[in-house]
């Protein structure tokens, strides 16, 4: 199945199109309101690379983990039990943030570096526990490895088709979002080797959204900007047939964070978007309690661990989004979908075939 393109004719046309959409964007009438409580401060340095997830290499989404995270002005040691999205957490330890982590062996539960020098270890007991989580600065994304060679998968997916869909559907509408106001970032990891693939799987690094969710977004971003901070969005549209390199790509243990090619994701339908915050002043962006596309417990929106500043800026952001009629997806906090993705189609256009604020036809 192949997409029929309406791309404008002129320019002028363009201009005025993202000027109307813009405009559409009517301003919020009180940021506060979607303040999640007041604002924490960040914990002390000595801390903050520590915090993370703690237990054997490639248990990650196992019981007899630990979570390493700060409430109320303390360093607290949880206990996760169980798997994945049933997992709970209770607390084994506490310690003063005006202390120093404790790497003697006077406590039952100390933290200190391995002999290699490479990984944090948090000891309980007598049993060694890795990070096994980045921390919030770094740089390259975490991977996983793939099934198959990316390439392989590739030429299958390109070869492939989206599943047949009983109508009607609305007309697609794609808007480019870059245009749309000098606040919205783009840092599309997908256009990149900084993925969880390792590979680039974009090849250009352009984000799109139906226009009613594009105008939503614009509407969450206003209500943002004047609480200190922009919109850095990772990933909107995505052409199903990266979708299926995807899903071909992880392995079983992954499969929850990546969408079924039979089905469709909601990107596909141009409904979805990656995104988190950034600081307006310094241009950074803010940390969260896990990284983006980081397939662990992380991620999910109500993870408990991480700091207090982080889960409220988690918050906010997840509350600026649903004030504006998006749903964050239950194993990603940075993932949000729009409420009418289901009278989309499955769309299958590359972007090289999307102008600036084209229009993409349906794929039937």
């Amino acid at each position: 199945m192949r997409a029929k393109l309406q791309t404008p004719k002129k320019t002028p046309v363009l201009a005025l199109v993202t000027l109307a959409l813009v405009a559409s964007a009517a301003l919020p009438q009180s940021p506060d309101s979607i303040l999640p409580g007041p604002k924490p401060s960040d914990i002390p340095l000595p801390w903050k690379p520590w915090i993370g997830e703690y237990g054997s290499p490639g248990e990650q989404f196992l019981g007899n983990t630990y979570a390493l995270s700060e409430k109320g002005g303390e360093i607290w040691i949880l206990q996760r039990e169980g798997k994945a999205g049933e997992a709970s957490y209770k607390p084994v330890e506490q310690f003063a943030l005006n202390q120093p982590p404790p790497i003697d062996a006077a406590h039952n539960l100390r933290l200190h570096w391995d002999p290699s020098g490479e990984h944090r270890v948090l000891v309980v007991g007598d049993v060694r526990n890795v990070k096994l989580t980045p921390n919030a600065n770094a740089p390259q994304q975490v991977l996983i490895k793939p099934v198959r060679p990316v390439e392989e998968l590739r030429a299958e997916a390109l070869a492939a088709s989206p599943p047949l869909e009983k109508g009607p559907f609305r007309k697609p509408d794609l808007v480019e979002l870059a245009p749309l106001d000098p606040t919205m970032h783009l840092e599309i990891r997908y256009a990149t080797s900084n993925d969880f693939l390792g590979t680039p799987v974009y090849s250009q690094a352009r984000a799109f959204l139906q226009r009613p969710a594009a105008e939503a977004l614009l509407r969450a971003l206003r209500k943002l900007k004047p609480l200190g901070y922009g919109l850095l969005i990772h990933d909107a549209y995505r052409p199903w047939y990266v979708t299926k390199i995807f899903w071909d790509a992880t392995p079983p243990e992954g499969k929850i964070f990546v969408a079924d090619p039979s089905q469709g994701s909601r990107h596909n339908r141009g409904c979805a978007v990656d995104l988190t915050l950034y600081d307006l002043a310094t241009a950074k962006p803010i940390e969260m309690p896990g990284t983006y596309d980081e397939m662990s417990p992380r991620s999910f929106p109500d993870y408990p661990g991480g700091t207090s500043l982080e889960r409220w800026h988690r918050d906010l952001l997840r509350r600026a989004m649903e004030s504006e009629g998006f749903t964050v997806y239950e194993a990603e906090w940075w993932h949000f979908d729009y409420k009418d993705w289901k009278e989309y189609p499955i769309l299958n256009v590359p972007f090289e075939k999307l102008g600036l604020n084209a229009a993409a036809g349906s794929t039937h």
